[in-house]
């Protein structure tokens, strides 16, 4: 009897993943925990082993596909072997049953996209392995008529989107499908190259998109005078190095002010939850990690009981779990707020994407040295000190600017005062 792989839980709220690679093709023999495909989600990426030994008799979800949590990826046979596999499939490419009895073959997102859209499947040309119908050929299969009817300039005018009428059941008078059909219309030229987005790339894509139209995103800035900061950290990093074996960078100190402003201001430690806002009672800090793969964020827990030296350990840990492909889906979830740091190329400053369902996040400015004016003594004087700019990004639905001007000041109150202690 053939034994499922299905796609099991993979964190708390995450629902379905994406197929991003098989590593193993059907008539393969696979060892008992062994890696069979590797997964996408929302949360993180993910290895799903082999539930049994045995033979890969049926590969059932197509890289790119998009399945539910709980959904039969593959079947393993414990008794078979390679040579009945292959004779009873001759082709090593992933299969799944059609669409219907005697309909073409197709992903089962595809089949729903085109009930939706009413694209007929058996004029859809299939881009997938063994010519499978993905979800993506029916969507372009339903733009095709739109195209071809009026085909779109490369470089549309802009008053042809701001005189349109809006689109019936478009949301705040924005058409979508319009859109995409007026502003795709670029002809590829000599020399372009053409990268598909990653599973990864297309899930932060999605959020980013979703973020921006539903939060009405407002940004305000400070500028820091880092110069407390930077005496502290001198004097301490050559021990610091010593006794835990990585630097002290100026992230926790950041991480920390902030900590103990959204104690002052819990408006900005909060989430919008349907037609009421929650303020939430833990605050768990997420810190943006670059990784070759793309964006992450890593949560730091409880991160009002920690320590500045507390604080660094759980940065140092999360951020190189996550470069090392280490990091769990249970360490990327519950964020209460996010701070976001591009490091010392991150330029002047910058505002981030609020990363949902939070209401705020906090963009660090890369610390440079430049004149400044300070009164000593009743006189000006022109100085140089190390100067950085914070942006807070912060969701109007939920945060007036008196409370996020007030949290944003006390961070630079705190930094600027420097009194931490290791």
């Amino acid at each position: 009897m053939s034994v499922a792989v299905v796609l099991p839980e993979l964190g708390e709220s995450v629902t379905e993943g994406t197929i991003a690679k098989w590593l193993v093709k059907e008539g393969d023999r696979v060892e008992i925990d062994q890696p069979l495909v590797e997964v996408t989600t929302d949360k993180v990426d993910a290895e799903i082993p082999a539930p049994e030994s045995g033979i890969v008799s049926q590969i059932l979800a197509a890289e790119g596909e998009t399945v539910p949590v709980g959904t039969a990826i593959a079947q393993i046979d414990p008794s078979g072997s390679a040579a009945t596999a292959g004779s009873a499939r001759p082709s090593a490419a992933p299969q799944q049953a059609p669409a219907s009895a005697d309909g073409p073959r197709a992903t089962p997102a595809a089949v729903h996209a085109a009930s939706d859209a009413g694209v007929d499947l058996g004029g859809v040309a299939g881009s997938g392995p063994s010519g499978r119908i993905m979800k993506s050929d029916v969507a372009s299969a339903a733009a095709a008529p739109a195209a071809s009817a009026a085909p779109a300039p490369s470089i549309p005018a802009a008053p042809v989107v701001a005189s349109a009428p809006p689109a019936s059941g478009s949301t705040h008078g924005f058409d979508e499908e319009r859109a995409r059909r007026l502003f795709s219309g670029y002809t590829l030229q000599e020399g372009d190259q053409v990268k598909p987005m990653s599973p990864l790339r297309k899930i932060v894509a999605d959020h980013m998109v979703y973020s921006k139209r539903t939060a009405p995103h407002v940004g305000t800035v400070a500028e820091i005078d880092m110069g407390g900061i930077v005496a502290v950290r001198n004097q301490h990093k050559k021990a610091f190095k010593q006794d835990h074996g990585y630097s002290l960078t100026f992230l926790p100190f950041i991480v920390h002010a902030a900590v103990r402003a959204l104690r002052e201001f819990p408006q900005l430690n909060a989430s919008v939850i349907e037609d009421a806002i929650v303020e939430k009672r833990v605050i768990h800090v997420g810190i943006a990690v670059e990784t070759e793969k793309g964006l992450v964020v890593p949560v730091v827990r409880h991160a009002d009981r920690l320590s500045l030296a507390g604080l660094a350990a759980a940065v140092e840990d999360l951020s190189a779990r996550a470069r090392n492909k280490k990091i769990s889906a249970d360490d990327l979830k519950g964020g209460t707020f996010t701070i976001s740091n591009p490091g010392r190329n991150g330029n002047l400053y910058g505002f981030a994407i609020i990363n949902q369902p939070q209401v705020g996040i906090l963009r660090m400015g890369e610390l440079v040295k430049r004149p400044v004016v300070r009164s000593a003594g009743g006189e000006d004087a022109i100085v140089i000190r190390p100067m950085m700019h914070l942006a807070l990004s912060y969701d109007h639905r939920a945060v007036d600017g008196a409370p996020a001007n007030g949290f944003l000041f006390r961070v630079r109150e705190l930094l600027e005062e420097a009194e931490f202690d290791l």
